[in-house]
């Protein structure tokens, strides 16, 4: 059996939501400890890890007694996050940066560090990918839900780079739809980060097809 890879001294991005595997994530970088990081992640074609934030906030805020080190608001995460891949960067105006990123495989922290100026490195040990699984025919109301979705944007003139999922449409994939719902429903960030974090896509279809049901979506 091959073992995991591991990544040393990744770069983390903590954030307020949960990346997953295939995802499309926009973001607008300006502060200091992300703007450099992300341009040498994306100059060597380098990924970083998005993990989700358990506490502290996405932009750093010093305290009223200090502004310096370890003085500012402290924050934690959850230990499996997901490597982003930056496929597109804009820099509209000196200290901004726009770019839009896709999740790729998922991995845990084994060894994190705060760096003097807030940004998060950490060891990771790459999770495995999902496997491919057929979405079963009693599950076949939640793929089709989703590619009806997919339709109604288009039919609207949604460019498909404005899209909230990305092509190709893995309808028949039981990880793929389950994570593009878990994307769309605004779930709670514990059950996403749950959800994101299970080892069956069968099962985390399963649940997702339980909660479209109790939010009253047609399928």
């Amino acid at each position: 059996m091959e073992s995991a890879l591991t990544l040393e001294s990744l770069p983390l991005f903590p954030l307020g939501t949960v990346l997953f595997p295939g995802g499309v994530l926009p973001l607008r970088i300006f502060e200091v400890r992300y703007l450099d990081m992300i341009g040498k992640c994306h100059r060597h074609g380098a990924p970083f890890g998005v993990v989700a934030l358990t506490r502290g906030s996405e932009v750093q805020r010093a305290p009223q007694d200090g502004p310096t080190g370890e003085a500012y608001a402290d924050e934690g995460f959850y230990p499996v996050g997901t490597l982003a891949t930056i496929t597109a960067l804009n820099k509209p105006q000196p200290g901004l940066m726009e770019i839009r990123c896709v999740g790729t495989q998922r991995f845990t922290v084994t060894r994190q560090e705060k760096l003097r100026h807030g940004l998060w490195i950490g060891d990771v040990q790459q999770m495995s990918a999902d496997p491919a699984a057929a979405v079963p025919p009693d599950l076949e109301p939640v793929s089709r839900a989703l590619g009806n979705l997919i339709d109604q944007l288009r039919q609207r003139g949604v460019p498909e780079r404005e899209l909230p999922m990305q092509a190709p449409f893995q309808l028949q994939d039981c990880g793929w739809v389950a994570n593009r719902w878990c994307e769309l429903l605004g779930l709670p960030l514990e059950m996403q980060q749950r959800l994101m974090a299970l080892d069956n896509p069968l099962v985390r279809l399963e649940l997702v097809g339980d909660i479209l049901q109790r939010q009253g979506i047609g399928i």
